[in-house]
């Protein structure tokens, strides 16, 4: 097999062919590293969005909970202090009302007209309570009249009711304080057990017994209380 040499010109032609290709090929690639970082890029970039996004939305929610929050506690505390302001104010209702109630006791009690049939009922109920043949009295050595005459009606109500006797005597060796505004001490036939029956007592039993009825009849209904006694 001959071979011929290439002339100067074949040599030429063939550089500028193998360098146009070689071009072409260049370019080619350049544009597929082109588009492939474009993508990239295009990816990374939404990625980067996404995340800046969700960032910013999580930022704006831990933000609007605590605003939230805050305005909560705000509103809970400004509504305490209201609740407590009221509460104070109808508890220094209460505390002038049973004071003037005190200070009328006296002319309530035991100047009243009734004063006797009152007694009659302080008596009786101590002595359904005791339950003995025989009660003592106290009272204030002023009410020894009405209280004699209220123990014997006391006495044969009992009689009557229960079927039994049983005796009311006033105690005339220990009186009430002249001070006292009325009532009675009922006491056992040992005298270890003392009813305490006066109006300041039952005064201050309404104090705490009463008490819820009080406020409901003065104040209305608590609309957020469950229970009820």
């Amino acid at each position: 097999m001959s071979s011929h040499a290439l002339s100067d010109d074949q040599v030429a032609s063939e550089l500028k062919k193998m360098t146009a290709f070689i071009r072409q090929e260049a370019m080619e690639k350049a544009r597929e590293i082109q588009l492939k970082a474009d993508e990239e890029f295009a990816i990374e970039k939404s990625r980067l969005v996404r995340e800046e996004i969700a960032a910013i939305d999580t930022e704006y929610e831990k933000k609007f909970k605590q605003a939230s929050m805050s305005q909560q506690i705000t509103r809970s505390t400004m509504a305490n202090k209201t609740r407590i302001k009221v509460l104070s104010a109808r508890q220094e209702l209460l505390d002038r009302l049973f004071e003037q109630a005190r200070e009328k006791l006296p002319e309530a009690g035991s100047k009243s007209k009734n004063y006797e049939e009152i007694l009659k009922g302080l008596i009786l109920e101590g002595m359904y309570m005791l339950c003995e043949k025989k009660v003592s009295i106290r009272c204030r050595e002023a009410d020894k009249e009405k209280v004699q005459s209220a123990a014997k009606k006391a006495s044969a109500e009992y009689k009557e009711k229960m079927g039994s006797g049983s005796e009311a005597v006033v105690d005339d060796s220990e009186w009430l304080p002249a001070e006292s505004a009325g009532g009675v001490f009922v006491v056992s036939g040992s005298g270890k057990i003392e009813l305490n029956n006066t109006f300041e007592e039952r005064l201050r039993l309404c104090e705490t017994d009463a008490l819820p009825s009080i406020r409901a009849t003065l104040f209305g209904e608590n609309k957020n209380r469950k229970f009820h006694d």
